[in-house]
């Protein structure tokens, strides 16, 4: 959903000024419709709106972290001017981004996949470049079809139907900047590696780890019978393949700038990763199956079978395997002092039809359908002094009879947890081991008791310490594993 305030921004900027100027880290002359003041003050304000819909990681040691490897890399770039903020999400998608301004943003499903400082460096880096370069800027001013503010609250999961949630929810997806820019922004990040002290050739080395979660991707795909999902990662990962000539010839100039003690730092880069929730995490809440759980907020839900689910900060979306229905649920602020029926009478703000009351585990709601075209599935349970909204809805027309059984079984699967569900509720995390004689990645897999397939519990070692598809451990070496 555009931001109306954003597009009058952006309007308002292009009417004050227009025409070329000279790319800080190019040297080209771009054409740009708006200042460099401009671009910071829009950056700062969009900052705000963005972190509330990507929580930060409640973890200030590695923010710190993320933060003084950042600084070092922003300290060597074109525009060493602006205050670079590097935020970790709180977020299991392979992904990065930058707002215009030098707000840059790395999730911590990404941070899971790295493998040494340098590895972290290129990543931010790569960022980086995209802002000393006004890569934002620019799209802008041609007006391409870029959108700030979808760009950083995207689901970036491939769920089809997200086209219809933008109604109910605003979402979108990431787009990236072009071959070209991808390229522009690796080259300069790779300028900014040397310069710092780090291996320009870590940005090679985080093309390869990006693209085996491609690789992987598409052969479970296919065992599966199902069509490859568009990859996360809107910059290396999914603009070229590690051994890309263009690739090579923007990243091996900057070997040149490098210094003879170049700053790799895996060990160091492996311990500030210890603990990390792989996967959802407790503050977020977990999936397990068709079951959701959520420790914070004491809630449980169940999906129907083959139903798949995608967890956002401001909503829990469950859809069918085809992508052709969906039900959102939404925490609605306090608990209001009306009964749940009148309620959603108001929410709707028109008549609503098949309006029955709910009492499920010691819980007060109510639910209806919303008549139109199409008709939607409501709801409100009340908990606590918190109210949830659930809503359904079928695309294209199809009639809401087709699906509302399934509507109602995730309704009235909502209930407090269970005392034994609480373990139930808490993520699974990464740890490091130091890899003893005879260990192997099969017996790594198996020593784990993790549920899944000794093949995908194999290739979930091998992806996260970069030794996919079929590299073994040495023994001394540090490995990630999941408990």
């Amino acid at each position: 959903m555009r931001s109306a305030a954003l597009v009058m921004a952006l309007l308002l900027a292009s009417s004050q000024l227009v025409g070329c100027a000279v790319n800080p880290a190019t040297g080209k002359t771009n054409f740009v419709m708006m200042s460099e003041q401009q671009e910071l003050d829009l950056g700062r304000r969009y900052n705000q709106e963005i972190a509330k819909q990507n929580p930060r990681y409640a973890d200030e040691k590695l923010q710190a972290y993320v933060q003084e490897v950042g600084t070092r890399v922003s300290r060597h770039s074109h525009r060493s001017n602006i205050s670079y903020l590097f935020t970790v999400v709180d977020s299991p998608d392979i992904n990065a981004f930058a707002l215009p301004g030098g707000y840059i943003y790395i999730n911590r499903g990404l941070l899971a996949y790295l493998n040494s400082e340098a590895e972290l460096a290129a990543v931010l880096g790569h960022e980086v470049g995209h802002v000393t370069a006004r890569h934002s800027v620019q799209q802008q001013s041609q007006s391409t079809a870029w959108n700030i503010l979808g760009q950083a609250v995207a689901i970036g999961t491939g769920v089809g139907a997200a086209g219809d949630l933008t109604n109910v929810l605003g979402t979108a997806f990431v787009r990236g900047y072009g071959r070209d820019m991808e390229l522009e922004a690796d080259g300069l990040g790779a300028q900014y590696l040397a310069r710092s002290g780090y291996d320009p050739q870590a940005m090679i080395e985080v093309v390869k780890v990006l693209k085996n979660q491609e690789e992987f991707a598409r052969d479970q795909a296919q065992r599966k019978g199902q069509s490859a999902p568009p990859s996360g990662y809107h910059g290396l990962f999914d603009t070229h393949p590690d051994n890309d000539t263009r690739l090579q010839q923007v990243v091996g100039p900057a070997s040149a700038l490098a210094g003879g003690n170049q700053v790799v730092n895996r060990e160091v880069f492996l311990k500030h990763l210890e603990g990390l929730p792989f996967g959802d995490s407790a503050e977020t809440g977990v999936r397990r199956d068709q079951n959701f759980y959520h420790a914070e907020l004491d809630f449980t839900l169940h999906l129907p079978d083959g139903w798949g689910l995608v967890n956002r900060p401001d909503a829990v979306i469950t859809h069918s395997a085809d992508q052709q229905a969906f039900i959102a649920m939404t925490l609605d602020g306090r608990k209001p002092t009306l009964m749940p029926a009148d309620y959603l009478r108001k929410k709707a703000g028109q008549r609503l039809s098949m309006e029955e009351p709910l009492q499920q585990a010691g819980l007060q709601g109510a639910t209806a359908v919303l008549p139109g075209s199409p008709a939607r599935r409501v709801a409100v349970i009340y908990k606590d002094d918190k109210a949830y909204l659930f809503v359904g809805a079928i695309r294209n027309q199809a009639s809401l009879e087709s699906q509302d059984d399934h509507f109602m079984s995730v309704i009235r699967s909502f209930r407090p947890l269970k005392k034994e569900e609480q373990a139930l509720a808490q993520p699974l995390r990464l740890h490091l081991i130091q890899v003893k004689s005879g260990q192997t990645i099969a017996s790594l897999a198996r020593e784990s008791k993790l549920p899944g397939t000794q093949v995908d519990l194999e290739n979930r070692i091998r992806l996260l310490n970069n030794l996919y598809p079929i590299g073994e451990p040495r023994p001394g070496d540090w490995l990630k594993v999941v408990r």
